[in-house]
């Protein structure tokens, strides 16, 4: 079960950290403090959002429409910190 509980909770890390980055990255364009027009910017910005769209598309089909605020990432945000920190440790113990 060791073998599996590594890359697993390291593919889960990962993905945390992406999706902060993410997060953080939206408020500081909707707060004007980065410019999307900065090639680096946008860059980055463009490949975050081509990362975690498949992983938001399918919870955005579940919520319900709330246009102005994107609750996608903030479920998958909780999805990941609970399979992370609660449900895979419980799993190595059985």
């Amino acid at each position: 079960m060791m073998a599996l509980y590594g890359p697993l909770a390291l593919i889960l890390n990962v993905v945390f950290f992406i999706m902060l980055a993410h997060i953080i990255m939206s408020w500081l364009i909707n707060f004007q403090v980065l410019n999307l027009h900065q090639q680096f910017v946008a860059q980055l910005w463009y490949g975050l959002n081509r990362v975690l769209e498949p992983l938001y598309q399918p919870i955005r089909r579940i919520l319900p429409d709330t246009r102005p605020l994107d609750l996608a990432p903030l479920v998958m945000f909780i999805i990941v910190i609970s399979l992370r920190d609660y449900i895979l440790p419980e799993l190595l113990l059985r």
